[in-house]
Order: C-alpha cells, then sequence, then structure tokens
C-alpha cells in the first residue's frame, strides 16, 4: 500500500514537471501575454544555417503566430490555387486589394517540436475568399490558441475551429463574413480562460464580443459591440479585485467582465488600434499608435474601476488610470515591460524606455539601425536582452537597462511579421515560407 502511494505520488510530480511552464506558449505572446521568460539555455545568436535545429516549409500565406504546447507545435495558413502578390515591406498607402477570385484553402498545421515534421493538416474550408485583405495583412493572421487538450484554430473572416491534438474536428462556428475598414481583413487572436474561449469580432458591419464553451463549442453568451473594426487581441486581467476581459478599441476601451457585460471605459485612443494589453506591478498597460495620428498613447490602469474613466482635458492620470504618455504607443508591435522598463518598439525601427511604474521617461527615441524596412513582430525578452524582429528578417537584440545598447543582430534573410513563440530552450520563429526551431548548438 504504501509503495503504491509514494508511486502515484511519483506520477503525479512526473505529471507536474511534464506540463510545466517552459514546455508551453499556447497563445500570442505567451502564457502571460507578456513575451518574457527567463532560461539560459536559450540562444543569443543564430542565423539561417547557425543554431537552427530544423526548419520547416510551411505552404501558403499566414502571419499568425505559431504556439506551443510540450511536443506539439501548432500554427495556422491559408493557401491560394493561383500565384499572390508579395507583401511589400515597410509602411505605405495603397495596400487595398480586391477580391480574390481563385480558390484559396483554409489550413491548421500540427509539427512536430523535436524533428519540425508536418504531424498532421486539416483544411477547414475550401473556395474564394468573400472579403478582401491588406497586401500586408493574410486570411490567417489571427494565432490560435490551445489548452493542451485542444487546438482552437479562428480565421476573422471565416469562423472558430476546435481540433484535438490528434487532428480530429471537434467542433465549429462558422461566421457570416463581414467588411472590415479600408478592405484591410482581420487580425484579432482568440483567447481561452477556464472552461471558456473568447471572440472579438470588430467590423465595418455587426461588431460582436462573444463566449463559447470550450468542449463542446456551444454560445453562452453574445454581446454586440460599437460598429468599427479593430485588429487588437483581447486580455484576460487577473487581478486582486476580480477577472477581466479588456478590448482596445478606436472608439473606446472596454472592460467586460466574464459574462458580457461593461464594468469600465475610456476613450481617447489611437484611430487605429492593434496592440495586444498585457499587466505587471497591479496595473494593466494600453497603447494605440497609428503612425498618421498625433494621439498615439499609453495609458496604465489601476484595477477596480467602473463606469467611463476617461482623463478630462489636460489630465494625465486620474483616480484609475495612473499614468498617461500622449504620444509613447506603437503601431503594430505591442510593448513589453522586462525589469522595471516598459520598452516600446516603433514600426518605423525606433526604440525607448519608460519606467513601468511611473510612465517617466528612461530613454527617448534610439533608431536601431538606418535603413531598417520596418517592425510589425513584437519584441520578447529574456536572459537581460531584448529581442526586435525586423520585416527584413532581421533581431535586433538590446541591452536590458536604464542605457540603450544595441548588442547583437541575427538574420534570417526573408520577410517576417509573426512574432515568435519561446519553448524548451527554443525560439520558433515563422518567416514568409518557413518555420524554424532556433537552439543552442541546433539541439
Amino acid at each position: 500500500m504504501l509503495i503504491r502511494s509514494v508511486l502515484a505520488v511519483a506520477l503525479i510530480f512526473s505529471f507536474l514537471a511534464g506540463v510545466s511552464a517552459d514546455d508551453r506558449w499556447p497563445q500570442f505572446r505567451g502564457p502571460q501575454s507578456t513575451g518574457v521568460v527567463e532560461d539560459p539555455n536559450l540562444p543569443d545568436k543564430w542565423s539561417a544555417t547557425e543554431n537552427v535545429a530544423w526548419k520547416t516549409n510551411i505552404p501558403g500565406l499566414g502571419w499568425s503566430s505559431p504556439i506551443v504546447w510540450r511536443d506539439k507545435i501548432f500554427v495556422t495558413s491559408v493557401i491560394s490555387s493561383a500565384d499572390i502578390e508579395p507583401p511589400k515591406k515597410g509602411l505605405y498607402f495603397g495596400g487595398e486589394r480586391g477580391l480574390p477570385k481563385d480558390e484559396h484553402r483554409w489550413m491548421v498545421y500540427c509539427v512536430d517540436f523535436r524533428t519540425g515534421k508536418i504531424l498532421w493538416e486539416r483544411e477547414v474550408h475550401r473556395g474564394a475568399p468573400k472579403t478582401t485583405r491588406h497586401l500586408k495583412n493574410s486570411y490567417a493572421s489571427e494565432t490560435p490558441v490551445t489548452d493542451g487538450e485542444r487546438v482552437y484554430a479562428y480565421f476573422g473572416n471565416l469562423g472558430l475551429f476546435c481540433f484535438d491534438f490528434k487532428g480530429n474536428l471537434v467542433w465549429k462556428q462558422n461566421y457570416e463574413q463581414r467588411r472590415t475598414r479600408f478592405g484591410w481583413g482581420a487580425a484579432a487572436s482568440p483567447v481561452v480562460y477556464k472552461d471558456r474561449v473568447y471572440i472579438v469580432n470588430d467590423n465595418d458591419e455587426k461588431s460582436f464580443f462573444a463566449a463559447y464553451d470550450k468542449k463542446t463549442g456551444q454560445e453562452i453568451w453574445k454581446v454586440e459591440r460599437e460598429i468599427g473594426t479593430n485588429w487588437a487581441t483581447p486580455y484576460v486581467w487577473e487581478n486582486k479585485q476580480r477577472t477581466e476581459i479588456i478590448i482596445p478599441a478606436t472608439k473606446a476601451v472596454r472592460s467586460y467582465d466574464l459574462n458580457g457585460k461593461v464594468l469600465w471605459e475610456f476613450k481617447g485612443m489611437s484611430s487605429i488600434a492593434i496592440p495586444t494589453p498585457f499587466s505587471k506591478f497591479d496595473l494593466l498597460y494600453i497603447a494605440s499608435g497609428y503612425v498618421g495620428d498625433q494621439r498615439r498613447p499609453v495609458y496604465a490602469v489601476r484595477p477596480g474601476a467602473s463606469g467611463d474613466i476617461s482623463l478630462k482635458q489636460g489630465e494625465t492620470s486620474n483616480q484609475f488610470i495612473a499614468w498617461y504618455q500622449p504620444q509613447a504607443g506603437p503601431y503594430n508591435p505591442s510593448p513589453i515591460i522586462y525589469g522595471e522598463q516598459y520598452y516600446t518598439l516603433y514600426d518605423r525601427g525606433f526604440f525607448t524606455a519608460h519606467d513601468a511604474r511611473t510612465g517617466k521617461e528612461i530613454y527617448g527615441k534610439q533608431r536601431i539601425e538606418p535603413n531598417i524596412t520596418g517592425f510589425t513582430s513584437s519584441p520578447w525578452a529574456y536572459n537581460g536582452k531584448i529581442f526586435c524582429l525586423s520585416e527584413d528578417g532581421d533581431t535586433f537584440v538590446i541591452q536590458a537597462g536604464p542605457e540603450y545598447k544595441l548588442i547583437g543582430k541575427n538574420s534570417l534573410d526573408e520577410m517576417c511579421m509573426a512574432t515568435p513563440a519561446i519553448a524548451k530552450s527554443s525560439l520558433i520563429i515563422r518567416t514568409a515560407s518557413k518555420l524554424y526551431r532556433i537552439s543552442k548548438g541546433g539541439k
């Protein structure tokens, strides 16, 4: 009896060790949406051949990020039957494109973490798209999410699809395809919290926020939102007072409880909302920064708010907004906190640091390198360094701390816009055509 009890305890500890946080990257920007880990075995240097464990071709076009759960990597893509116009790098006008007439295939891939072999692929839809996209967007820009038993792949212009880890379709929710602002397409990723999957679908016809039972796909509730397209992934904020879901948007940032009721809101965002919120030091950080706007704000919000907490003219803080920076918000990349600093990577190749608790500037805009095309991927950090992946496929390594210092550059020589995943002492980086696993010595 004693031996049996000891064995049972050993099995429990073995199971817990097997699902430790360092072998999971279940959603966009990782377990807490922060993009930060600590692992001395993670690589500082790489190239298309150096410290490469493997690289695998991923068919089609998709700018969703990879996610990881133990020995499996999941990623989405859409394959066109015709040649497609390659995306241009950098910021520019004129990226709107008409409705494609050729057949497309919406795909979910499961990749073996150890070998890079595609274990299974599943087609969730086939046909000509019914909505347009920006040249730099894709029909697979939403990052899937997993709870360790199932993977939830969301295509904002198509629907939500749930697979088990063997590739069996468990359930699906098809959506009526809606027009987006300027025809640019969708990008907001799903989130899983406890027994539910949460979806925000902000468009220019009929926006909504919905919760689904993650096991059955049954709709638990759906609330209408103001008409208007946004591209920001929602954030589940577990603070000392309650759990709430934060959705940034152009017209108003809103917090919802787990039943879809609005708790608080504030106005004063940029005209385009893309970066994902996150929390640290008992504060919630929200930013938006369309490059064509004068107002590109960052807000740090205290928990416990209710009603309208918008700043009044001339205010930089109030009871629930701890601090505010009117022109520090990025356009595409989500900011990051590492140590005590709040770092911002700007699309045009600048980098800044502020005090995360007070918002005070530590250093102003530093140009990372002349002639950079641009940045879309969000930065990540580990081992005293911050990593910034450019659209050219170059990762710039910046020393963390109160002084700016560029200490490295790693090149993959192919366009990159997806934010990498980090798991099991490896980086999983998606380029325009490939998936890389980067690790020290290529192990």
